[in-house]
């Protein structure tokens, strides 16, 4: 069982930074593949980045490759997505996710409840 909380959201301007956190408890995510969705209001949920168990590998989606940075400290038992040059697009709640590294939301067991995301225009 892993239990995840998201933070760092919150309203920004276009062209500004932020920087997500996922804090994982109930077991280390050191064995886990993780993964941010985003949820925009009357869209799907969609991949945005993933990065493997070990942080050696990463996976974006087109709409946000050059601009944001998923990473993830095992040791503190947490994951990050940098977002620079923030356009509003981007506006959405933010989740993230264990489980198995890869783009689809199937890949993942566990998923926190999300951190919104407003980017003004």
């Amino acid at each position: 069982q892993v239990q995840l909380v998201e933070s760092g959201g919150g309203l920004v301007q276009t062209g500004g930074s932020l920087k997500l956190s996922c804090a994982a408890s109930g077991r280390a995510l050191s064995t886990y593949g993780m993964g941010w969705f985003r949820q925009a209001p009357g869209k799907e949920r969609e991949f945005v980045a993933a990065i493997n168990s070990r942080g050696t590998a990463t996976i974006y989606a087109d709409s946000v490759k050059g601009r944001f940075t998923i990473s993830r400290d095992n040791a503190k038992n947490t994951l990050y997505l940098q977002m620079n040059s923030l356009k509003p697009e981007d506006t959405a709640v933010y989740y993230c996710a264990a489980g198995t590294y890869g783009l689809f939301k199937s890949s993942y067991n566990y998923w926190g409840q999300g951190t919104h995301v407003t980017v003004s225009s």
